[in-house]
Formats: C-alpha cells, structure tokens, sequence
C-alpha cells in the first residue's frame, strides 16, 4: 500500500478510536454524572499520555508548562470537554459527532477574524453553508433546540478556541506536554466536579474496564492520527477525518438504537460538503491553513 491510502488507513482509525470512545463514554452516562467520568477515565489518559510523553522525552524540561498559553488551552479543553461530554448524555449519539464536523470551519472563521488569515468570498460561502448545516441539525425555535444542543455549539467554539490558541504556543513546547498537561486538568476538574454533579456512584470493575478502554482508544486515535499526518499528503488525508461521522452513526444505530432523520441526513450532507469543498480551496491556492492544521491530534473535545 502506497503512502497516501495508508495514511487516509490510519486517519480512518484514529477517528473509530475517537469515536468508539465517545461511544463507550455515552454508554455510562446514565450511571455516572460527567465530572466522574472526567475523573476516572482521565486517570487513565493522562497515566497513559504521560507514560508516552515520558518515554518520548517530552518531559524533560517541565518549567515550559507554565507558558499561560498551555494554561489558556487547557482551560478551553475543559470547557469543550464538559459541555461536550453533557450534551452527548442526553443528544442522539449521531447528531452530537454530526455537529462536531463544523470544528474545522469554526477554525477557518475564527482565523480569519482574530489572525486575519485571508478567506476567499468563496469559502466564506462555504462556512455559510456549513453552519447551516449546523443549525438545520439542531433545528432553532423547534422542540428539538435544547440546552443540549447550545452545549455542543459552544463546545465548537471552546474546541475551536482551543485550536487557535495552539497556533500560538511555542514550537520549543512539546505536543505531548502539552496533551499530558491538559488531560490532567481536565482530570483534576472532574474530581472537582463529581460532588456538585451529584456525588460519587458506585463503580464495578467492569465500569472500571470500560472507561480505562476508552483512554486507550484516546491514546490510540491520538497515535494514528500522528501517523496519517506523518506518511501522506494533507490535502489528501485530510478529508478522511470526515469518517467520524461514518463511525458515530453506525454506533448510534447499532449500540444505541438510534434512527437518521432527515434534518440529520441534510445537514450532515451540508457540513461535510462545505468542509470539503474549503479544503478544495485551500488546496487549489497553495495553501494548507487553517482547516488542515485542525486534522491533528486535538480534534473533538476528549480532554487531550
């Protein structure tokens, strides 16, 4: 196999670890409240990105840690995370990832607002179309637009914020520091959270077992998303990050009986359209900014 189907190979399996995760994590809401699920399964994460970070090196000088940069990303991950973590408890598995997939055009827009990237009429059209998407999803001012569903919008833009802000932090600040440092804030936040959300349940070692696979497929959509970045072309892999969306319904139709309706359908088609098609752009112009940089190891809000 040639370097580029390899590499869309191993997008493809970064976003089932991604996704089979969210699923895993969607399957004990009903027993625990989110900040305890922050907590224990980001014990796991962080024991596991640590030990990786650790073994790459990446440690050795931790006084970079305290760039208020790395702080504002954690902060943002936080947030992202939370908000994403509530509003999958209670929103159809499908639609929760569906929206998701606007997170690269979140990016393109708040480029070209804060850092002043130039964006074309054509792909401003584009992110137009996909935020439609977006809101034909969540359907405004029908019984379908909850608290649940601002959750995740402003998930987007914490996740989005948080991609930006990475633009900005030195290059001399290892990845992996990085990613350690936010997985165990966002673990220490949960145990901070687990007694206003309701306080501590009982957990079996099954339980146990289950949110220590979830850090795994963390660890292990982290890991192939570096390899498919690392063995083909951008322009070619990037769109291949769309087959989260392929993952989550699947999971959502077979583990939690979910069933496609036709706002999802359409909007779906709407936001991985006008993300394709900027990519399209930004590959026609030479340019790989800003929604290829938004293919990389952050991705949806896990606490990474």
């Amino acid at each position: 196999m040639s370097a580029n189907p390899r590499a869309a190979l191993f997008m493809a399996l970064a976003m089932f670890g991604f996704s089979a995760n969210d699923a895993i994590v969607k399957s004990l809401t009903d027993a625990f409240s989110v900040g305890q699920i922050m907590l224990i399964r980001g014990m796991f994460a962080t024991l596991l990105i640590g030990m990786l970070a650790w073994h790459q090196g990446a440690l050795r000088r931790p006084s970079l840690v305290l760039n208020p940069l790395v702080a504002a990303r954690a902060g943002c991950e936080l947030g992202a995370t939370f908000l994403f973590l509530f509003a999958l408890a209670n929103m159809a598995f499908s639609n929760v990832s569906a929206i998701l997939q606007s997170l690269p055009l979140a990016v393109t827009m708040g480029a070209a607002l804060f850092f002043r990237e130039p964006v074309r009429w054509r792909r401003w059209i584009a992110i137009a179309i996909g935020f439609t998407g977006v809101m034909v999803i969540v359907r405004p001012g029908v019984e379908g637009f909850n608290t649940f569903s601002i959750a995740v919008l402003i998930s987007v833009c914490f996740a989005a914020t948080r991609d930006l802000i990475t633009r900005g932090i030195p290059e001399e600040i290892p990845s992996l520091m990085i990613s350690t440092t936010t997985a165990l804030g966002v673990t220490i936040a949960g145990g901070i959270m687990v007694v206003p959300l309701g306080g501590w349940a009982p957990v079996t070692a099954s339980d146990i077992g289950l949110l220590a696979a979830a850090a795994v497929l963390l660890l292990v959509g982290y890991q192939f998303i570096i390899l498919a970045m690392r063995t083909g072309e951008i322009a070619f892999v990037a769109p291949f990050r769309y087959t989260a969306l392929l993952w989550a319904v699947l999971f959502g139709v077979f583990l939690f009986n979910e069933k496609l309706d036709t706002p999802m359908i359409v909007g779906s088609v709407l936001i991985i359209g006008s993300g394709l098609y900027s990519l399209y752009r930004e590959r026609k112009v030479g340019r790989a900014k800003p929604i290829s940089d938004t293919t990389g190891e952050g991705m949806a809000p896990d606490g990474l």
